[in-house]
Parts: C-alpha cells; sequence; structure tokens
C-alpha cells in the first residue's frame, strides 16, 4: 500500500540570496567566490610570523628582552582576528526588491517620467535627496531594482550593492563595507605595525650576530644547537617578504588614514565625488578630524539586514510503501476506478449482495426456520381451508 506523507525541509535564506557570494557555517561565514588571494595573504601572514617565532624571537629574548616575542604575539592575534573579521562578515550588501516591490518602483518611475517614444534613450533614473543642505543623487540599480541609498555602489565582482561601499580587497577575498571597513582599518594598522616590528628586529639579530662572530660567518651559520640554532637563509627572507609588504601595507594605511580623516571612501576619492571638476563640498564630513575618525572606527555597527540564517519552510511530499493492519470485520476500500471500469466494479458489488429470498415452492420450510421457531403456515394452506 502506498503512503504519501508531507515532511517540511527547513531551507536558510543564505541558500536563496542571489549574488555571487560563498556561505560557510550554516550562512555565519559571508565571502566573495575569488578567495584565492585570501589563501596567499594568510600564508604569507601565518609563515612570516612562524619563522619569527621559532628562530629570532628566541635568540633576541635571551639577548635583549622576553617582552619581544610577547608583544610580536600580541600583534599577530590581533591582525588575524581583525583579518578574519573583515573577511568573514557582511560588508553591508542591501536586499534586492521583491517582485512586487520591483513593479511598484516602475510604476513610479513611469509615473513620473512618462511614457518615452519609441526610439529615444529614456531619462537616467535618479532621485535627488538632500543631506546637509547639499543635494545627492540616488542612483537606480537594473540589477537589484532598487534606488541605492546614499554612498552605496553594485560591486561587479560580488554582485551585489553595497551600503558606504568602499572597495573589493581581493587580498581579504570581500567587499569593504559599511559594516566591516573599520575591520579592514584596523587590520591593515595592525599587519603595518606587525611588518615592521619583524623587520626591525630581523636587522637587529643579524646585527647582533655580526657583532659575535661576523656577518660572513653569520651568513654561512649553519643549523645548530640553541643558542646558534639559526637559519640566516629564512632570516634573509624574511627580511626581503618584509621589505616588499612594507611598501605596500603602509602606503595603503596612510591613504585610508587620509579618507577617514575626510570620512571618505576610495569609491568617491576614485571618481571625484568631492573633488575635481565638481567641486562639491562632502555632506558627509564634520569638518573635524577627531569627529570623523570617531564616526567611522568608533560609531555604532548596523546590524545585517539580509536575515542569512532566516528560515524558508519548504513542504517535500514523499511516497512511502507498506502494509497498514486490518482488524477482522474491516474491509480494504474500493480503489478509485475510472469510466472504463465502471462496469466491473458493479459486477463485483452485485456479487456482495444477498441473494433475494425464493418462493416456498423453491425452498422448503425446514430449510427457512431457525432453531427454536414455529412453522408459520403458508397463504396457499390457508386459502385451501377456505
Amino acid at each position: 500500500m502506498s503512503v504519501m506523507v508531507a515532511r517540511k525541509k527547513v531551507v536558510r535564506k543564505w541558500e536563496k540570496l542571489p549574488g555571487r557570494n560563498t556561505f560557510c557555517c550554516d550562512g555565519r561565514i559571508m565571502m566573495a567566490r575569488q578567495k584565492g588571494i585570501f589563501y596567499l595573504t594568510l600564508f604569507l601572514i601565518l609563515g612570516t610570523c612562524a619563522l619569527f617565532f621559532a628562530f629570532e624571537c628566541r635568540y633576541l629574548a635571551v639577548q635583549l628582552s622576553p617582552a619581544i616575542p610577547v608583544f610580536a604575539a600580541v600583534l599577530f592575534l590581533f591582525a588575524m582576528a581583525t583579518l578574519l573579521r573583515t573577511s568573514f562578515s557582511d560588508p553591508g550588501v542591501i536586499p534586492r526588491a521583491l517582485p512586487d516591490e520591483a513593479a511598484f518602483i516602475e510604476m513610479e518611475i513611469e509615473a513620473t517620467n512618462g511614457t518615452v517614444p519609441q526610439g529615444q534613450r529614456p531619462p537616467p533614473r535618479i532621485k535627488n535627496f538632500q543631506i546637509n543642505n547639499q543635494i545627492v543623487k540616488l542612483k537606480y540599480c537594473y540589477t537589484c531594482k532598487i534606488f541605492r541609498p546614499p554612498r552605496a555602489s553594485h560591486c561587479s565582482i560580488c554582485d551585489n550593492c553595497v551600503e558606504r561601499f568602499d572597495h573589493h580587497c581581493p587580498w581579504v577575498g570581500n567587499c569593504v563595507g559599511k559594516r566591516n571597513y573599520r575591520y579592514f582599518y584596523l587590520f591593515i594598522l595592525s599587519l603595518s605595525l606587525l611588518t615592521i616590528y619583524i623587520f626591525t628586529f630581523n636587522i637587529v639579530y643579524v646585527a647582533l650576530k655580526s657583532l659575535k662572530i661576523g656577518f660572513l660567518n653569520t651568513l654561512k651559520e649553519t643549523p645548530g644547537t640553541y643558542p646558534s640554532m639559526s637559519l640566516t637563509l629564512l632570516t634573509v627572507l624574511e627580511v626581503l617578504i618584509c621589505f616588499f609588504t612594507l611598501w605596500s601595507v603602509v602606503g595603503l594605511t596612510g591613504f585610508h588614514t587620509f579618507l577617514v580623516a575626510l570620512n571618505q571612501t576610495t569609491n568617491e576619492d576614485i571618481k571625484g565625488s568631492w573633488t575635481g571638476k565638481n567641486r562639491v563640498q562632502n555632506p558627509y564630513s564634520h569638518g573635524n578630524i577627531v569627529k570623523n575618525c570617531c564616526e567611522v572606527l568608533c560609531g555604532p555597527l548596523p546590524p545585517s539586514v539580509l536575515d542569512r540564517r532566516g528560515i524558508l519552510q519548504q513542504e517535500e511530499s514523499t511516497a512511502q510503501e507498506g502494509s497498514c493492519p486490518q482488524g477482522p470485520g474491516t474491509q480494504e476500500p474500493p480503489a478509485t476506478q475510472g469510466p472504463g471500469q465502471a462496469q466491473e466494479g458493479h459486477s463485483v458489488l452485485s456479487l456482495q449482495v444477498p441473494a433475494p429470498s425464493v418462493s416456498d415452492t423453491e425452498m422448503p420450510e425446514e430449510k427457512q426456520r431457525t432453531p427454536g421457531e414455529l412453522p408459520v403456515p403458508s397463504l396457499d394452506a390457508g386459502r385451501a381451508e377456505h
């Protein structure tokens, strides 16, 4: 016997979100699909710090101070924490419009612009918004079907509109926006300090060893027992990595410090929104460096509007085969039959109906009595007496 059973499958909202993002840990981690350079970032940081802690830190802790590896560990942990927080969080993705909302916005646009004659280019879809006595244009996103909020932009790599969009950073594997910009800035700041720290004490290590056994002997030194344990080639490799990283990371930190002081984003600086030909004053700046830094780095963090772990329930019907126990007096209900089987069904039912009683001439009276029942005279016998 086949029984249809309805099962409810729990589906999270992150499984149905559009865009080009990847999710892990049941929607708790959100990243871009292109994560190759992010893994390279992890490899460079972990590899350089592992070599520094394994070789130079042991020598420097004995010769100079035990605080050197402690401070390096603090910088390393802080840089890794801010990196993972930047990479694994929602940068401020704006949900796309639902079909009903998109249709309503289209009706509003048509009512405002009117019917565009065929062959003519439709006017740009923008709305004017006033912020601090400054007119700001809200642009329409044809992908998300929404008017983007101020300072928002559509990321072509993640295919999402991001609030207060700064840029897409492949080194962290995510967009940098309103919800993770402060962590990104703290990451590059701590990474700059860590790079300078490791680079400086690598030079100090080579200088101390050179004072004892000479520079050439230091370069020729091979691994041995502590305290002479050192891999000079690996130390030189660390110095080279830190040297080339120093210019890019420190330069990037200086650039973003300049942007934070002006309360400006990388996207606005590249487009020249508040400089260049426009010569329009930045409406988001407070005119004070301290206030701008406090707003960007210390202001309240808005919650995510995606609701990635919200539940969407979908019912699925599955057929199961099994036998149902039946009682002694119960009968299986007849199956539903098509019109072509109606005649056959009636014939089966007619066999189950008890046959009508026959006349007395066909069945004797003894077979009609039940035990203890008196014989009843028939009508023919009564007529014969009369």
